[in-house]
């Protein structure tokens, strides 16, 4: 999962999401986004593929849409947390 390398909501990768795996994509959304006001109490693992798109129930976004948000949000914090004293200019 990568922030610069978003993954595609047709990607066939996403078919073998179990919804296990979904809503454990959905605790890790819910624990990251908190801090940013992010918040879907109602979420959970859709049971419908649209299109081959596996869909969460978020208002049936694919789950693609949760990679890449917590991606954006890992991305964000990742450099946030670094700051300017941590970082290391080659």
């Amino acid at each position: 999962m990568s922030a610069l390398h978003p993954i595609h909501p047709a990607d066939p990768a996403l078919l073998h999401l179990t919804a296990r795996q979904i809503t454990e994509l959905i605790v890790d959304l819910r624990t990251e986004g908190r801090e940013f006001g992010l918040l879907w109490p109602s979420a959970g693992p859709g049971e419908t593929v649209l299109n081959g798109q596996l869909l969460v129930s978020l208002g049936n976004v694919p789950a693609s849409t949760v990679i890449n948000l917590l991606a954006l949000l890992r991305e964000y914090k990742r450099h946030r947390d670094s700051g300017p004293c941590n970082r290391r200019d080659s």
